[in-house]
């Protein structure tokens, strides 16, 4: 896992520019505290910053093959050892022992059809010195991150933009079209806040050479026929998820798994414990928890139990050693672990402690771990959140996550200025995508009007939800040095899941039959009964307490540009709110409010409002 960045250009040469590449790539630090290198010819210049997770003193980068290409790249690839057994049967030689130098082998290889030999996590750039072009690749679910941004003779790239607006080429310019997606929660492929930057889809390549900029879909989700009963596709998702966990725990630095005390990180806990009980080691596991929250827990609408208990019961049954990140008021509303959170992500997302409290969570573990395993995703493979099972979010004609309501999807523009939602039309914004998402999806001839319904409901939350997911994690995890691997986020997995018809993915009357009854025999029976429960998130009034006060600190500046986008008079009624009793939608709204307070100051962003 690494920071990549790089410049190509055609006109300019950028052996003089070396100080902006190393300026580039110094912004991603913190993703790659272990070393730094930069790889400059007249044309193309890559920056790589790395932590070393596999073959530790070999896996250098930029690394190259003289004369042929030249590679930076971020992730992992979990088959490596077949692959490199392969490309040696076909005469390659290595050198080192590293995932990174059998990726490159690859390409010299099979071009860019390397990526139907790769199984894992991945964003590379390529720099084939052949034909001068530069290939840009992202895994198929898009775990790791990749953006670009033309220029007139070339592109910029980077695994985050802060790399790109390094670079005096690029803007720092948000415009009408950025603001309706970040308000939006829809994800529309390709989004970038800035405008003229770009993601690299999920499984897609991007090829820049002196012709232009191309790209190619290399994977998507396709609707296939599941001719298996359930007793063998309850076996097929057990085979998997254990080749998964097993093949991701490989690394030569120390190990976890992240427990939440749901279904998802507990069977990923416990197949994770038998493979290293085989080994002789002891698993360590860790939670976050905030204080008093087990003791003073609420029902509210999205979870019905508090995590704790179910916790313990999976760290005793499995013998993990278990660690829990208890966290405070105090500690989640730090303006100072905002603001580190905002720089991690490159945008004010606004999901407030739920990003607070993981970023000092991955905190805590990078103290004893490099490498985290997590149960993220399974949701969205397995149809596991609340609103797959509500008819009313299900029919609404929107995305079903929109549709549920609770107070990080409801009234997301209500703390804007009127003039601001005005020009955003975040209604009409939503339908669009809404209607260009369902479009997209495939569906197979004969599909019962169910089935038909719940594919396209299983599709959005692949394509669009789990995207928004993903992001989160690896910026808040990269940002101190963390590597978090997503077992549920193979594409094997994805793919056959997704074919399998929703009465099989409800077939006992619960959400997430499937991977219930698939791992049943590495969980307790506390956790096999339990409901879906989300992330969790403080219900310490002292926490929109402290919202409040830093609300009405910023309502004191009279310049601030904040205003030019949030209603001072809502931010001041929500401040006055008693914080014991706050709605979640208007605690959810000062968040926001305060994230893109933090973040004018840090990025100084130029508006550019239709």
């Amino acid at each position: 896992m690494c920071g990549i960045a790089g410049w190509v250009s055609f006109d300019t040469d950028l052996t003089q520019r070396r100080e902006v590449v190393d300026a580039m790539t110094a912004t991603m630090a913190c993703r790659g505290p272990d070393d730094s290198g930069t790889w400059v010819r007249r044309q193309v210049a890559l920056g790589h910053r790395r932590l070393a997770i596999i073959d530790l003193p070999g896996g250098r980068q930029p690394m190259a093959e003289a004369g042929l290409a030249a590679m930076v790249y971020s992730g992992e690839a979990y088959n490596f050892t077949e692959l490199r057994a392969e490309l040696s049967q076909r005469g390659h030689k290595f050198e080192t022992d590293s995932d990174t130098e059998v990726v490159l082998h690859g390409y010299l290889e099979w071009g860019d059809e390397v990526v139907d030999h790769l199984n894992g996590m991945y964003a590379f750039a390529i720099w084939d010195e052949r034909d001068e072009k530069l290939v840009m690749i992202r895994d198929r679910m898009g775990i790791k991150p990749f953006y670009y941004y033309p220029t007139p003779d070339g592109v910029l790239f980077g695994s985050e933009p802060k790399a790109i607006l390094a670079n005096p080429l690029a803007r720092k310019v948000v415009d009408t079209d950025g603001l309706r997606e970040l308000m939006s929660m829809t994800k529309t492929p390709g989004w970038s806040l800035w405008k003229g930057m770009h993601e690299v889809g999920p499984g897609t390549i991007v090829t820049v050479d002196r012709s232009g900029i191309r790209t190619r879909t290399y994977w998507k989700l396709d609707a296939k026929q599941h001719t298996d009963d359930q007793e063998t596709t309850v076996e097929r998702v057990r085979e998997l998820m254990t080749d998964i966990v097993h093949r991701q725990l490989i690394a030569d630095v120390p190990r976890c798994v992240l427990l939440s005390g749901g279904l998802d990180s507990s069977a990923v806990t416990g197949l994770a414990a038998a493979r290293l009980a085989e080994q002789g080691e002891r698993l360590r596991t860790f939670s976050v928890d905030f204080q008093g929250q087990e003791d003073n827990f609420q029902p509210d609408e999205m979870r019905d139990t508090p995590d704790s208990p179910f916790i313990r019961d999976v760290a005793e049954l499995v013998g993990s050693d278990h660690k829990d990140v208890v966290l405070n008021p105090a500690e989640l509303s730090d303006p100072e672990i905002r603001r580190k959170v905002l720089t991690a992500r490159d945008i004010p997302a606004g999901l407030g402690d739920m990003d607070t409290s993981l970023y000092l969570l991955f905190k805590a573990i990078r103290a004893e771990s490099t490498v985290a395993l997590s149960g993220e995703s399974a949701d969205e493979v397995f149809g596991g959140y609340r609103w797959f099972h509500d008819e009313a979010a299900v029919n609404s004609g929107t995305f079903p996550w929109l549709a549920f309501r609770t107070g990080l999807t409801s009234e997301r523009g209500a703390l804007l200025r009127e003039d601001v939602r005005e020009k955003l039309d975040l209604t009409g914004y939503i339908a669009d995508q809404y209607g260009t998402a369902v479009a997209q999806v495939e569906h197979l001839d004969g599909e019962s009007e169910q089935d038909r319904k719940m594919r396209t409901v299983c599709n959005l939350h692949l394509s669009r939800f789990v995207r928004m997911l993903l992001d989160r994690k690896d910026r808040a995890s990269m940002a101190v040095g963390l590597e978090v691997r997503v077992p549920f986020c193979d594409h094997r997995l994805v793919e056959y899941v997704y074919n399998t018809p929703w009465s099989l993915k409800t077939f006992d009357s619960r959400e997430k039959s499937l991977l219930r009854h698939a791992t049943k025999h590495v969980l307790p029976a506390s956790v096999r009964d339990r409901v879906k429960s989300p992330y969790p998130s403080t219900q310490d009034p002292g926490y929109a307490a402290a919202l409040q006060q830093q609300a009405k600190e910023a309502l004191t500046e009279r310049d601030n540009p904040v205003f030019s986008l949030v209603d001072r008079d809502w931010l001041h009624r929500a401040s006055e709110v008693d914080p014991a009793t706050m709605p979640s939608v208007q605690r959810a709204g000062i968040d926001r409010a305060l994230d893109l307070y933090h973040w004018f100051d840090l990025y100084r962003p130029e508006l550019q409002l239709d």
